[in-house]
């Protein structure tokens, strides 16, 4: 078993669309527009599966906000600087909730910045490999 794909429901899909390929420099995938059933899909990631997981997009026609709920914490993304990671969403107006510093209790580097929707990313630092 392997993790396909997680989905998220947006209230403008250009809008995610844009901060996930600009601001966090994922490559639109794929789209799909259902206008019979009212949705439309937008697939983003950092490659295709199944050699990666991607991110699913949905927005359904009419709804441009949801409620967020307490259950879902945040999606992660490895990242090799999260201070500049944190520095370049800051100056393309993107939202930095938690600047890059150590977590609590232990010296990995983290961030987090917020979608337009409001979803919370973890920006993890590592090294390339």
């Amino acid at each position: 078993m392997r993790m396909l794909h997680t989905m998220l429901r947006v209230g403008d899909l250009q809008r995610s669309i844009d901060f996930y390929t600009s601001m966090l420099g994922m490559t639109l995938l794929r789209t799909t527009d259902r206008p019979e059933q009212k949705y439309s899909l937008a697939f983003v990631g950092y490659g295709s599966n199944p050699e990666h997981a991607e991110l699913e997009l949905t927005y359904n026609y009419g709804v441009d906000q949801y409620e967020l709920g307490s259950a879902f914490g945040h999606i992660a993304i490895a990242v090799s600087d999260a201070a500049a990671t944190c520095a370049r969403i800051k100056a393309a107006g993107g939202m930095v909730t938690r600047d890059a510093g150590p977590v609590k209790g232990g010296s990995t580097v983290i961030a987090f910045v917020q979608d337009p929707d409001g979803y919370k990313i973890e920006l993890i630092e590592r090294s390339a490999r």
